[in-house]
């Protein structure tokens, strides 16, 4: 699994283009810089569903909604310490952040490549928005006109595929993940 593509989201038009070039040189990958908010405006704006995205924190804080579905492939450009997102001091050494940024993108890889292992089918992802919303199975089964027992069965394989097991933990991941937003609920 590559990733062969990155995005930057960063003001800074000079970081972002020492960025680029460590990116382009040092990993191969092909690289986008944007100094808008995501989604806005070009399709070179949004990154494809592999696409490594580079962030600011105050870009990242302004459109929390756009990169939260996408933290699992999402990197802060900060010297300040995160433990829920990886980040890259741009004040380091060059070395250190070349160093840096190939242990956040071989994560990274794995974290991608563990998603594509566990993804859930687009039933499955239909079942895991109405448990989210509060249906219980029975609902779930007139809604999607099928039976009770392929509800079942799709809530089993989405247990299976992301260890969760409660309906708040599975509405949580629906929600973190784009499948519903929190005015869903």
């Amino acid at each position: 699994m590559t990733i062969p593509e990155a995005i930057i989201y960063d003001r800074d038009r000079l970081r972002s283009a020492g960025l680029k070039h460590i990116l382009h040189t040092n990993f191969g990958l092909q690289v986008n810089m944007c100094d808008t908010m995501p989604g806005r405006t070009t399709e070179s704006n949004n990154p494809s569903e592999q696409a490594l995205i580079f962030v600011t924190p105050e870009i990242f804080t302004a459109a929390c909604d756009f990169f939260t579905p996408r933290r699992k492939r999402t990197v802060v450009i900060s010297s300040a310490a995160n433990d829920s997102l990886p980040a890259i001091d741009p004040t380091i050494d060059i070395e250190s952040i070349i160093e840096t940024l190939d242990r956040i993108i071989s994560e990274l890889k794995e974290n991608v490549a563990s998603d594509n292992r566990g993804e859930l089918s687009q039933r499955e992802i239909e079942v895991l928005r109405l448990v989210a919303r509060g249906h219980i199975n029975k609902e779930i089964a007139d809604i999607l006109n099928i039976s009770i027992h392929t509800v079942l069965s799709h809530r089993k394989n989405i247990t299976a595929k992301l260890g969760i097991k409660s309906t708040s933990g599975l509405a949580v991941y629906a929600m973190m993940n784009g499948y519903i937003s929190d005015c869903g609920i």
